[in-house]
């Protein structure tokens, strides 16, 4: 969802900076369609690196020897990012 929103500010950034040719007083349109593709390119950038670490997994077999009894013990554990977190 954040890939799609920073290309969807990007372009409308775009069109504010380079389509729009209109004059407003109160208000520069340049400056607000620089600010918003620059927002989208961060949000663009920030929602890639979201999803490169949502896909990765580590998991650790460790193997040992229980002193009290004497026979062998393995112990799997394995983490995973949460897929929840996020924008």
């Amino acid at each position: 969802m954040s890939i799609g929103a920073g290309i969807a500010l990007f372009a409308i950034g775009a069109i504010l900076a380079f389509a729009v040719n209109v004059e407003v007083e109160w208000v520069n349109l340049d400056m607000i369609g620089y600010i918003l593709m620059g927002a989208g390119a961060v949000i663009f950038i920030v929602g890639i690196i979201l999803l490169a670490r949502r896909r990765r997994s580590d998991s650790v077999t460790r193997t040992a020897v229980d002193p009290a009894a004497g026979e062998q013990v393995t112990r799997r554990s394995t983490a995973s990012t949460d897929d929840a977190a996020g924008l």
